[in-house]
């Protein structure tokens, strides 16, 4: 039986289902090194019991399935010169990661709110991705100082043209129908009809567990994503950061979307424009298992930063919003 006031709560339906809650509201079930043990070891056990068909995971907060992993508490850490515990934490949220992706049984993530950063480690990486009209979904890291991490190196690179160099660099947010149109997401569901399909997940309606959504979930509204593929797919295949920017620069056909990227990438960390790049580049031609531990021996270095202290202090503990970056573009 989970702890009162546990932050992670799990639970076998009668069918089979193994259903994870986070309950960690005030954080936005921000990922601490708790949450991501605990859900690391409700998974360990279902994955060999026989008794348990599939999983789904949730949220018991209305505005977030996650936020993300952390990373005040990481660097608090780093600031205080732990070495073992910012390891100790990137290790283990990337194992958890890991173990999605190669986990054996349907596992369905229930995207109603925020999924950012860790967020998307603990669901993109599972065989289905449901999301509503109230999703947003984002890796913004470079906007903290960091780079996209849990597999994002993997994933990114993937999706379809040069949509997730876009995504990676920008830490642009997308709606739950754009999450669907470039693969973040599998299926789309009004959030009205969610507890309903929850039910049919979990069998808590009183039928047997669905292995995973209807396939009538599978599509989803048109998106603000789609009218800007075209520009997305001239300005950031470019080989290098440097023509990128110049792409935008000079992108006559989509110019208001251009303008409003310049000032995204204008926001983030110079240095983690760079990294990100270069990371997204190398993880295109990599497994999971390989870009996960890059993106590890990379974690432990950029924790330790300037511009990561920066950027969190002004994005999460001062929230000023102005960080002063080590560099400029």
């Amino acid at each position: 039986m989970d702890a009162v006031g546990s932050p992670v709560r799990t639970r076998v339906g009668e069918g089979g289902t193994g259903v994870i809650e986070l309950d960690r509201p005030g954080a936005l079930n921000a990922l601490d090194l708790t949450m991501v043990r605990l859900m690391t070891q409700a998974l360990e056990g279902w994955r060999d019991d026989t008794a348990v068909r599939s999983v789904v995971v949730r949220s018991t907060s209305p505005k977030a399935f996650c936020s993300g992993g952390d990373i005040r508490a990481v660097r608090a850490a780093a600031l205080a010169g732990d070495e073992t515990a910012v390891k100790t934490y990137f290790t283990a949220e990337y194992g958890l990661n890991a173990m999605i992706a190669r986990y054996p049984k349907p596992y369905t993530a229930l995207i109603d709110g925020y999924a950012m950063g860790g967020g998307l480690g603990i669901s993109v990486h599972g065989s289905a991705r449901v999301v509503t009209e109230r999703a947003a979904l984002a890796m913004p890291e470079t906007g903290i100082g960091f780079f996209p991490d849990i597999g994002a190196s993997y994933f990114l690179p993937r999706l379809p043209g040069a949509v997730g160099w876009y995504l990676g660099l920008t830490g642009v947010r997308v709606s739950g129908a754009a999450a669907v149109a470039c693969g973040l997401a599998t299926h789309y569901v009004p959030a009205a009809e969610l507890p309903a399909l929850e039910a049919a997940l979990t069998g808590d309606d009183g039928t047997a567990p669905a292995g995973a959504p209807p396939a009538r979930y599978v599509g989803a509204p048109p998106s603000e994503l789609t009218d800007h593929l075209a520009a997305i797919e001239r300005c950031f295949a470019a080989p290098d950061l440097g023509e990128v920017w110049a792409r935008l620069v000079a992108e006559d056909e989509d110019r208001a979307w251009a303008d409003d990227t310049l000032e995204a990438l204008r926001r983030a960390s110079p240095a983690s424009l760079a990294i990100t790049f270069d990371l997204l580049g190398r993880g295109a031609r990599a497994e999971l298992e390989e870009c996960l531990a890059d993106e590890l021996a990379l974690a432990c270095e950029t924790a330790f930063t300037p511009d990561f202290a920066e950027g969190v202090r002004a994005a999460l503990v001062d929230k000023d919003r102005k960080p002063t970056w080590s560099a400029t573009l």
